[in-house]
């Protein structure tokens, strides 16, 4: 039986075969307390690209991430799962510092990319954005054209001296996020009247074009049909050779199908990282096995 078939073979046993009293138990294992920093499965990774250790975030006196440490693996697909506001996207902006544009946002712990500290105080955070890029849950293009918003990446970062240049990058941007023959006869037509499908693999060649190491995606299908989400999801798994991809994503069986290691977080706590087939077929916390067939979340 494949990943997917699980999940719901998984979900729907539950529905039909779980008495209601045991329904009330198993919906109190969301108050269940974890033992913090503590967390099961394969956290750690023989070649880390990110090296985290005893992450904690505060807005405020707020404690939203408590006490996470975590490998991510050089060229792996990891998502991060969980219920809303369990912290996986909290914990995703900390790697590339977007948590820094909220004023009462504190990060505490050991943030490091290939054994730099993200957050040192001399870090020029523009070149660690240029290395870490972002793809967020609703596509945002630029209100220019579609050959401007590939472009503008590498004109800022000056990685073009000649208008060729340029052009080579654009070209080769598009072609890895798989939308140069849809649009290549239109590069000057306003980026905002393509679909959202195509706006959103614009996003991730935007993304791609200043060359970074790691993808971080929020969401990144959440707006999309299952057309456009398919090739979003195909796209992943070709840029996996080249990039470290880091998915939130709200779709168990999104993750199953294109993530290498899957990570489940719970009330600010990483309860859960292990292969993403072990992860869902066979769970090694009540939490997880609770989450992933439906029992809350």
């Amino acid at each position: 039986m494949s990943v997917n078939e699980t999940i719901s073979s998984a979900a729907e046993q539950h529905e039909n075969s779980v008495p209601v009293q045991d329904v009330v138990t198993e919906k109190k294992r969301e108050d269940m307390p974890v033992q913090e920093g503590k967390t099961v499965g394969l956290p750690y990774a023989d070649d880390p690209k990110f090296k985290l250790r005893n992450v904690e975030v505060f807005y405020g006196e707020d404690r939203a991430i408590k006490d996470i440490s975590l490998d991510i693996a050089r060229n792996e697909v990891i998502s991060f799962i969980g219920p809303s506001g369990c912290g996986k996207s909290t914990f995703l902006r900390c790697l590339n510092r977007m948590n820094d544009s909220i004023d009462i946002c504190r990060v505490k712990g050991q943030l490091m990319l290939d054994d730099e500290d993200i957050y040192h105080s001399r870090r020029d955070v523009v070149e660690l954005r240029a290395r870490v890029g972002m793809v967020f849950q609703k596509p945002n293009p630029f209100p220019k054209s579609i050959y401007d918003n590939v472009a503008y990446g590498p004109r800022i970062h000056g990685l073009a001296n000649r208008k060729s240049d340029l052009d080579d990058i654009v070209e080769n941007s598009l072609r890895k996020a798989g939308l140069w023959d849809e649009v290549k006869d239109r590069l000057d037509a306003t980026a905002t009247g393509m679909s959202g499908g195509q706006q959103q693999r614009l996003c991730i060649a935007r993304a791609i074009a200043v060359s970074p190491e790691v993808i971080l995606m929020d969401e990144p299908c959440s707006a999309l049909d299952p057309i456009a989400t398919a090739k979003v999801e195909e796209l992943i798994s070709e840029m996996s050779e080249s990039y470290t991809i880091v998915i939130v994503t709200h779709s168990m069986q999104q993750a199953a199908r294109v993530s290498h290691r899957t990570a489940y977080f719970h009330l600010g706590h990483l309860v859960e990282v292990n292969e993403t087939s072990k992860v869902f077929t066979a769970p090694q916390h009540e939490l997880t096995e609770s989450y992933i067939t439906g029992r809350f979340g």
